[in-house]
């Protein structure tokens, strides 16, 4: 592995998209600590400290993982590219029930970059909205337990904080789009991996402070529940490794086809279905669900509501039980939006392909839809286990929940799928130029 690392440097085309990526990443950091005007950082610090030790924490924590820490600092890219995401998703459910759409989708390279402008439409929309009502929840210091936070208020630091976060999303976004076109690896998903990255000095920090090697009489941890941690760490990343990868290949046959004076066709491929289709989309649509009561009892000074969001406070039985189901829900539910088993049976009958033992057409779809539904239940399975982990093991060794969020959840599923597709397509291009890979083959000896 360490060969390939050096063998990217020898490729020249790959080490300038290498180095662009790196520094398109970097120049995101930096805009992630430059502070949005009119804000005193101080009081908001002072705010996100107490926050952290409560129940409406975590909304906030979700978000400020996805942005990198910047939504804590209310930097310019405190937005950071969930409105993207946002609207991304947005698009590609409307492309399933809109046949506008979902015909411009089926256009190729052209419908595709409309849909793109579509989806860049509608995350400057998202951001505009949302940076309005930062800006009104800035404003007032009831929302921030007292504190002033706005240095200035009126329709002045409204206009101004819109104009700043939408900028910053829309700067985001480029940078993305730049990393897609001229680096390595997708932009959007690099720059999401950056922010997660960015938490692991934190929470290093954190577990050192309560092993406490030099003073053992402040430890809070001791050596055998740190080798447990490890343990975990390493199976929880392999068995992430193993579903993200996994999938079922269906055999598909291609008959001979005669065009003019040539043969084409008669092949034999697969169709891989994957295990876990939906990637990491369930937990981000339960997490915004079962969220959304804690964030309105902020608001709602109800007693019976107030009971209710309390049943749903993180590592509560309620809690994790009804975030098991919607993560299972809305796997099955994303599976059936972006996987269209008579699509993808129409390609193979126009095309002369047909699955061994199978009819084309309606049975070949039936087939596909059956197979799918089965596999998709392990790997909702398994996103519901990953998802709760860290709530069970913060619990379980009574670690903070920044340091258990690495066992599992958001964060590791995105850093794992990121890492993995990254270093794909970098094998690709060592490959491509008769470079080894990062896991060498093996060489069959022949036999005298």
């Amino acid at each position: 592995m360490l060969e390939a690392f050096a063998n990217i440097l020898k490729i020249p085309d790959l080490r300038k998209k290498v180095m662009l990526t790196l520094g398109l990443i970097a120049v995101y950091r930096i805009g992630t600590y430059i502070p949005t005007p009119g804000i005193d950082g101080a009081s908001l610090a002072q705010f996100f400290g107490r926050l952290a030790q409560q129940q409406g924490g975590q909304l906030f924590g979700i978000m400020n993982m996805f942005s990198g820490g910047a939504i804590s600092r209310m930097t310019i890219f405190a937005l950071g590219i969930m409105p993207y995401i946002s609207a991304s998703i947005i698009i590609q459910l409307l492309t399933a029930v809109i046949p506008a759409l979902e015909r411009l989708a089926k256009e190729g390279e052209a419908g595709h970059k409309q849909i793109v402008q579509y989806t860049r439409y509608g995350t400057i929309l998202l951001s505009v909205v949302q940076s309005f009502f930062i800006a009104l929840w800035l404003e007032n210091p009831a929302h921030f337990q007292g504190l002033q936070v706005a240095q200035f208020t009126g329709w002045h630091f409204r206009i101004l904080t819109v104009i700043t976060l939408t900028s910053g999303t829309a700067f985001i976004m480029w940078l993305g789009e730049q990393i897609q076109e001229y680096g390595i690896g997708n932009g959007m998903s690099l720059i999401i991996t950056a922010g997660i990255v960015s938490r692991i000095p934190t929470a290093m920090f954190q577990l050192w402070a309560l092993f406490s090697p030099f003073a053992p009489e402040k430890a809070q941890l001791d050596p055998f529940t740190l080798i447990i941690m490890i343990v975990l760490l390493v199976a929880v990343v392999v068995s992430v490794i193993v579903v993200t990868q996994g999938q079922r290949k269906i055999p598909v046959q291609y008959a001979k086809r005669v065009v003019g004076r040539k043969i084409y066709g008669g092949q034999a491929t697969f169709l891989p279905l994957r295990v876990n289709q939906a990637g990491v989309i369930p937990i981000i649509f339960a997490q915004s669900i079962i969220l959304f009561p804690a964030t309105i009892a902020g608001f709602v000074p109800h007693k019976g509501f107030q009971n209710f969001a309390a049943m749903l406070t993180r590592g509560e039985l309620v809690y994790n039980s009804l975030y098991a189901l919607l993560i299972m829900f809305f796997a099955y539910f994303y599976t059936a939006i972006t996987f269209n088993p008579i699509d993808i049976s129409d390609n193979m009958k126009k095309y002369g392909g047909f699955v061994p033992g199978i009819r084309p057409g309606k049975q070949t779809a039936e087939y596909l839809d059956f197979i799918m539904t089965r596999i998709t239940f392990p790997g909702a399975v398994f996103l519901a286990i990953i998802a709760v982990l860290p709530s069970l093991i913060s619990g379980w060794l009574k670690i903070p929940y920044l340091v258990a969020s690495f066992f599992g959840g958001t964060g590791l599923l995105i850093i794992v799928g990121v890492m993995l597709d990254t270093m794909k397509q970098i094998e690709s291009h060592l490959l491509m130029r008769h470079y080894e890979g990062f896991m060498k083959r093996g060489k069959l000896k022949s036999r005298i």
